[in-house]
């Protein structure tokens, strides 16, 4: 039996509801500022999820959270971040053809060679600029729909809306957990058979990851694109969005390769960790649009709780 959603999950599944329904149908430089007004609003409030923002860029640049560049860099995370919603509500209105047009990429032939040859790709992602949008470039540029995994979020109505979203856009969805049938071994099949895969990879949900070391120290990264890779010899690929002026940018990095020695374990644990050095990379160049507003380092995690026998 699943929790009543709360009041709060309640309003924001209605939230993203209206938005879905109006935004696509006001002038977008209305709603942008909009979005921009809210964001810088949430910004001078302070709230934990900027504080946090501002922890973890502090990490990123090696710098205090109290740098005064810090928190203008947060202010700019933050307009990301909220623009990043504000594109979600009007893309199911903008025609693929413009979202292929409007997309600045580079090492996109290490997608496409791959895949012209039959072999599937596992598209690993940092939580930056908007995925889902790079999502319909690469199904607009492919002509191919791929495979990605997305949680499980409360209440289920806002889950279901935003898997309505993610499909409308071309996407096969698989939900982290609750769904029928074998995750792992449906991304499996479906990079045998070709195709590509696209998995947020640098936060991990289930607490049982692959320890790393990110920006000097250590986190957990979702064992699944390493994993898929050691498992059926898929080319990995960091996939790294970002926004660039009105239009988005989209740099696929070089294939990270499997080890040729080692156990399975070893092998996922090999390759993760050069999937990370790939994330630092990228969010060292745009940290502006990594939305990373969670705790994200084992030192910053709060301790679980002991249950009493």
């Amino acid at each position: 039996m699943t929790d009543k959603p709360s009041l709060q999950d309640r309003l924001v599944a209605a939230g993203f509801g209206l938005g879905w329904a109006a935004v696509p149908h006001l002038p977008e430089r209305l709603t942008a500022r909009a979005f921009d007004a809210a964001a810088d609003r949430l910004w001078k409030r302070r709230g934990k999820s900027v504080l946090r923002l501002e922890a973890n860029l502090a990490r990123v640049k090696g710098a205090s959270p109290g740098d005064p560049a810090i928190r203008e860099l947060s202010r700019a995370g933050m307009r990301s971040y909220f623009r990043y919603f504000h594109e979600v509500f009007r893309l199911p209105s903008i025609p693929r053809e413009e979202v292929v047009a409007r997309t600045r990429l580079t090492g996109a032939e290490r997608i496409m060679e791959n895949l012209a040859n039959g072999r599937g790709v596992v598209l690993a992602l940092p939580h930056m600029g908007n995925w889902d949008a790079a999502g319909a470039w690469l199904i607009g540029a492919s002509g191919m729909p791929f495979t990605t995994v997305a949680e499980r979020l409360r209440p289920e109505s806002l889950f279901r809306r935003y898997t309505a979203f993610r499909e409308g856009l071309g996407m096969e969805v698989l939900p982290l957990t609750g769904g029928e049938g074998n995750t792992f071994g449906t991304l499996a099949q479906r990079l045998r058979a070709g195709r590509a895969v696209c998995l947020p990879a640098e936060r991990d949900l289930t607490a049982k990851g692959i320890e790393v070391q990110f920006f000097g120290a250590a986190t957990r990264m979702p064992a699944g694109p390493g994993l898929l890779a050691v498992h059926t010899g898929a080319a990995l690929l960091p996939a790294l969005p970002y926004f660039r002026g009105r239009d988005w940018g989209l740099d696929i990095a070089e294939e990270i390769e499997v080890p040729a020695e080692g156990t399975r374990q070893e092998k996922t644990a090999t390759v993760m960790q050069s999937l990370a050095v790939a994330f630092e990379k990228g969010i060292t160049e745009h940290p502006e649009d990594w939305h990373m507003l969670q705790r994200l380092w084992l030192e910053d995690l709060e301790p679980r709780p002991v249950k009493e026998r």
